[in-house]
């Protein structure tokens, strides 16, 4: 069973590209890269922007790509952030393993990879981050569910989360409003999941102000690059077995 000591991690979000370097645990083992997304966000551009983070901070042994939307095997499903209709079907992880010389590389959720490197392995733990958009994430002892599009149901007249409390609304409305929805959807969430734990995420959640439900965790944006670690934990062989 091959060991991958050196993985190139990226977290692709609708703001920011994110690239670094980490160790089998997830430890930052070159310089954290970040470059603004590109509007319109089109697949090659991306791409290519990943390569010159890749390459500026080689060598590595293979690569994580954690993608904020649905994404089964090697490919986009859906890109709601980015552009479904640009990305639907596009083999990203075929992509950049091709361009880094057919280094082996996989593809998963963005919440879904965060919380690879946060959960604890105890019970229902569910992770929610808050960025460009709403993504969640859902594990039973440790091992991930099936991914859903939570960010995309209905929440109040006519949006979605995405809309309700994603980066847009925060904007729109200021810290105080996005903070009393936040505060809204959490029972909602507990509602619907029961979850023992909750771990919040993504680069706006350090603008929340309010005290926190008990089980509730706040975790650093980091984690969206050191959950790459997990893909991979176990050489070749796959274990995440609910890879979105």
């Amino acid at each position: 069973m091959k060991t991958y000591k050196r993985i190139l991690a990226f977290d692709i979000g609708g703001t920011g590209l994110k690239a670094a370097v980490i160790d089998p645990k997830g430890k930052l083992i070159s310089e954290h890269l970040h470059v603004a997304t590109p509007r319109p966000a089109e697949p090659k551009q991306v791409v290519k922007l990943l390569v010159e983070m890749g390459k500026s901070i080689m060598p590595f042994d293979c690569i994580s790509i954690g993608f904020p939307g649905v994404v089964k095997g090697t490919r986009v499903v859906t890109a709601p952030n980015l552009g479904t209709d640009m990305w639907a079907g596009f083999d990203l992880a075929g992509q950049l393993s091709k361009k880094f010389g057919h280094k082996p590389a996989r593809l998963t959720n963005d919440a879904d990879m965060q919380g690879l490197a946060v959960v604890r392995g105890k019970g229902l733990e569910f992770v929610m981050t808050l960025g460009t958009g709403f993504g969640t994430a859902l594990f039973l002892n440790g091992e991930l569910m099936p991914h859903m599009e939570i960010a995309h149901l209905p929440i109040h007249d006519g949006k979605d989360f995405d809309d309700y409390i994603g980066d847009r609304a925060l904007k729109k409305i200021g810290k105080k409003k996005w903070n009393k929805r936040i505060e809204k959807i959490l029972p909602m969430m507990y509602s619907l999941l029961h979850f023992d734990h909750v771990y919040i995420g993504g680069g706006n959640a350090r603008h929340i102000d309010f005290k926190l439900p008990p089980h509730t965790s706040i975790v650093p944006n980091i984690a969206g690059i050191e959950g790459g670690a997990a893909l991979w934990r176990h050489g070749d062989r796959v274990v995440v077995t609910a890879l979105s």
